[in-house]
């Protein structure tokens, strides 16, 4: 998303010390404008330094500020806002100083809009988007270039929906939602019942999409209208790009979803998870809050426990031997330690 390059006036480091609770460290009256990386940074940018693999950088920087922890304080020649969580206060700032392009209010004369549809006076509807008959767009939506806008779907306040998403019939979205570049929400999810002959038979899919506040969904991230209930995504899911979350499933608030995961259909997956690229979720699974899984993770069995969580996919081979030696790797540990039980014995 396009944002203003900087702050018109900048923010005092004060200011940034107070909102984001910090212990400042230089001239409370200093202002600075933009964030930049330590390297490039000069007077008028605002830093942040976390990783030690920056350490030279960050004690050549001719940064304004630096946004660091109490560890490294004493490295940095500069001003300091001193956090425990450098780059959570980092987020913030970056997004108080390099704020949203405002916008245009109104709908561009090559964009085409239902009469039977409600569009909010605040709202900008970008040259090649379609607002079908009986959508809604609440108070400052954002329309961007080739977006569809099917009918009966409901944009909440301050959403926006960038070049070419796809928001199909009877989606809906909930306020301060972002939608990047063919996101498509609401397609048919694959229902698809087999017949005798081998040939395959459409089910309807009668359900919708119905995603929280606050939720963000990456470019090119497919979620599937559901087959007779709604496919749902909570308030403050954040879903990277590429990702497919099939029909009726249904992920819980503040779950993040790194690119190219499959989450099949009817799975549910509960809050605060944290999900690496990757992963792939069969379909009727349950996955409990606070549950991370790392990159590659093939989940086949239901989660019931809190905690972290791997297991790659092994070589293909013949499904009732792959059975069996998934069974046998699941018992490698205990195997192990009678083993060396075993071998102190001697």
């Amino acid at each position: 998303m396009q944002r203003l390059s900087q702050h018109q006036r900048g923010l005092t480091l004060n200011e940034l010390a107070r909102r984001h609770d910090c212990v400042l460290r230089g001239d409370p009256g200093a202002r600075v404008r933009r964030v930049a990386p330590l390297a490039r940074a000069d007077s008028r940018c605002i830093a942040f330094f976390l990783q030690r693999a920056y350490l030279d950088d960050l004690r050549a920087t001719s940064a304004g500020a630096v946004i660091l922890s109490e560890r490294h304080a004493g490295e940095c020649p500069v001003a300091a806002l001193v956090t425990p969580d450098p780059y959570g206060v980092y987020a913030r700032v970056a997004d108080k100083l390099h704020a949203l392009m405002p916008l245009s209010p109104g709908v561009h004369p090559h964009a085409t809009v239902d009469p039977n549809a409600e569009v909010d006076p605040s709202c900008e509807v970008s040259a090649g988007a379609r607002v079908a008959a009986g959508a809604v767009l609440e108070r400052g939506v954002f329309v961007g270039a080739n977006v569809t806008v099917g009918g009966n779907a409901r944009i909440g306040e301050g959403s926006r929906l960038l070049a070419n998403a796809a928001i199909c019939e009877s989606v809906r979205i909930g306020r301060r939602c972002i939608a990047h570049p063919s996101a498509v929400l609401g397609a048919d999810g694959f229902g698809q019942a087999p017949g005798e002959d081998g040939s395959w038979f459409k089910i309807p899919q009668l359900g919708s999409v119905r995603v929280g506040d606050d939720v963000e969904i990456g470019a090119s991230t497919v979620i599937d209208r559901g087959a007779l209930e709604d496919t749902v995504i909570g308030d403050g899911v954040r879903l990277d790009n590429l990702i497919q979350v099939g029909h009726n499933a249904h992920i819980g608030e503040h779950t993040a979803i790194a690119a190219g995961c499959m989450i099949a259909g009817s799975a549910r997956i509960g809050r605060r998870c944290r999900i690496a690229g990757h992963v792939g979720v069969a379909g009727h699974l349950e996955i409990c809050d606070d549950v991370v899984l790392l990159a590659r993770t093939v989940v086949t069995r239901s989660v019931r426990e809190p905690g972290a969580y791997a297991g790659s996919m092994t070589p293909m081979e013949e499904v009732s031997s792959w059975r069996r030696n998934a069974a046998r790797f699941r018992r490698l540990d205990e195997l192990y330690r009678q083993v060396r039980r075993l071998e102190r014995r001697k």
